[in-house]
């Protein structure tokens, strides 16, 4: 049984199944306890030739045999398999249901978390808390409350009857169990240690191998197999000793539980033997309390266990407890009202902007206003600030306030759902989903016909491309886009953000995988079907923005200048130095070829 804030709701929620589970166990426990004396009948009986039932001597022949001893024990075996069916679809049926609501909280959790908290937890160990640590807590949910409810009732039962028939035999019983219990307890302790380290181990093995899966490609284009399966045997080493460390203290705890079980039968045959000889027990008597003990060595297992198990059981809870509690950064502030009726009209007044963990502003005093309509470049070294700054515009981050503005409002007096409905996006990492084609190109609009679809990728040059396939734009792409080029992949990218129809449009470094020609259909598609609509595109070919309304050339986090093409090339020295590079760059290809 596992208790914390995050799991204790459901005991109240599940209360309903819990009982019924419950009123099963107590049925099976009882009548489980009816067997022994049902043993001590029968051997009384075959001793004595006579059997005490109810006060009454009576003679022991075939019908009370048949009637008082075997038809019961088939009525009391036919209700415990009942029983013992029964209490598990309860305890179980209501374990999965909560495995279940815990998994639905987790992933909206981290739905709703800011693109920070990937940033320093990576998909493996996220998994392993979707995987193993969720079904090590519905193990202690469900087999954790029917232990501990069955060591209490089946034991206390037990113990009374074994006490009725001779105090200090039960009393002896019981001197070895206090022990255990004693020794159960600091293994526990010990073994909760050695399980959290254990997940830790896990989660760095299946972090390695998420990671070594996604970039295959490059393992094998460096010739790194071999690397990558040291690095990979490292961790699976690590992984095996924290497994046998914890199977050992495990195996100690059973260990344990056998030595002082089998300790108890040495107690309860030597003294029990001795009250037969002085004639204070009977044959059948003895035999009656060994099996009252054994009903009590199930529940001494079972505390032994459940240490085991609720060891085990805080340290996953443990774990997604912080993922439960783990905060939004970027949240809407109290009363925020709707961006509604977007033109696209956006400033930056004097901004300063440092990452969360940074040591230095990424972004300093950046001012510039982008009126509806526009079609805006963005240019600069790598590292400059250009996603630093379309992110902002897109609330991936906190902004303070008074510094960024759309149609004039300041976007932390509007929800950041309708800051981000307002835009459409193409990131520097082109994430396609495992899907269709075209479900990946519809996922910002659902349900959009195929018409409108396929309108979208000629916008984007990749309708040809699709309609080569031969499933078309019902080919299944694989993980992340896997199945197409980088250049495919970028334009369904493109043609997504389009079929959107956004008044803001924000395209970072979106056209760098193809080639002129097709860059130049894409822009000239971009002018017509983008006019009257904002437009922001980040690129390091100067080409690509050349024909902009406006270029904003950033330079260490600095909006160095501003203005068109011909106006920075005059004005801007440092424009000027990396527009004549790229000149040469591609006459010296150009000379090559």
């Amino acid at each position: 049984m596992i208790f914390g804030k995050h799991i204790n709701r459901y005991y109240l929620k599940y209360a309903h199944m819990l009982l019924l589970g419950l009123a099963a166990l107590v049925t099976v426990d009882y009548l489980q306890l009816k067997i022994p004396e049902l043993y001590q009948m029968l051997i009384n009986g075959m001793n004595q030739g006579f059997v005490m039932a109810d006060g009454t001597r009576v003679t022991f022949d075939m019908t009370f045999l048949l009637d008082r001893i075997c038809m019961p024990m088939v009525w009391v075996i036919l209700a415990m398999v009942f029983g013992r069916f029964a209490w598990r679809v309860f305890f179980f049926g209501a374990a999965i249901r909560v495995e279940a609501d815990l998994r639905d909280r987790m992933f909206d959790n981290c739905r709703n978390l800011s693109c920070e908290y990937y940033q320093t937890n990576k998909v493996g160990s996220l998994m392993s808390l979707f995987t193993n640590d969720l079904d090590t807590v519905q193990d202690c949910y469900g087999w954790g409350f029917m232990m501990l409810c069955d060591a209490l009732l089946l034991g206390v039962l037990a113990v009374i009857k074994m006490w009725n028939m001779d105090p200090l035999l039960t009393v002896f019983s019981m001197i070895p169990m206090a022990f255990l219990m004693a020794a159960s307890t600091v293994v526990g302790r010990y073994m909760m240690e050695k399980w959290d380290y254990r997940q830790e181990c896990f989660s760095r093995l299946s972090d390695f191998a998420q990671e070594s899966f996604s970039g295959i490609a490059v393992i094998k284009a460096f010739v790194k197999e071999a690397k990558e399966l040291m690095a990979f045997r490292k961790l699976n080493l690590e992984n095996e000793k924290a497994n046998v460390d914890h199977t050992k203290a495990s195996v100690l705890l059973h260990i344990l539980v056998g030595l002082f079980v089998e300790s108890v039968i040495c107690v309860i045959l030597g003294y029990g033997g001795y009250l037969v000889y002085r004639h204070q027990f009977n044959a059948g008597q003895l035999v009656e309390f060994i099996g009252y003990f054994n009903a009590v060595i199930w529940p001494i297992m079972s505390v032994a266990e459940l240490i085991d198990m609720t060891s085990r059981g805080m340290a996953s809870l443990k774990r997604i407890s912080e993922l439960l509690d783990a905060k939004q950064t970027v949240v809407d502030r109290p009363g925020v009202k709707e961006l509604e009726n977007v033109r696209g009209d956006i400033a930056f007044r004097d901004l300063n902007f440092r990452y969360p963990d940074g040591e230095y502003d990424a972004l300093e005093h950046v001012s510039f206003t982008i009126h509806a309509g526009e079609s805006v470049g963005l240019v600069g070294k790598t590292g400059s600030g250009k996603t630093t700054l379309v992110d902002l515009i897109l609330r991936t981050y906190n902004v303070p306030d008074g510094t960024v503005f759309i149609d004039g409002q300041d976007v932390n007096d509007v929800s950041i759902r309708s800051v981000r409905a307002a835009c459409a996006y193409v990131p520097q990492d082109n994430f396609l989903f495992s899907d269709t084609i075209e479900n990946n190109i519809a996922f910002g609009v659902p349900g959009g016909d195929r018409r409108a679809i396929a309108n979208a990728a000629r916008l984007a040059d990749v309708d040809g491309n699709i309609r080569e396939f031969q499933k078309g734009y019902d080919t299944l792409l694989g993980e992340r886009g896997v199945t197409v080029s980088g250049g495919q992949k970028q334009r369904i990218s493109i043609a997504r953000a389009l079929l959107k129809d956004a008044p803001i449009l924000i395209l970072d470094d979106s056209v760098s995988a193809v080639d002129t020609r097709t860059e130049d259909t894409i822009l000239q598609n971009l002018s017509q079907v983008r006019a009257g609509k904002t437009t922001i595109l980040i690129a390091h070919r100067i080409s690509t923005i050349a024909r902009m309304d406006k270029i904003l050339f950033i330079d260490d986090g600095k909006l160095a200048a501003m203005g068109t093409h011909d106006e920075l090339y005059a004005s801007c020295g440092a424009y000027r130095q990396m527009v004549d590079l790229q000149r040469l760059e591609e006459e010296g290809g150009e000379g090559n070829g």
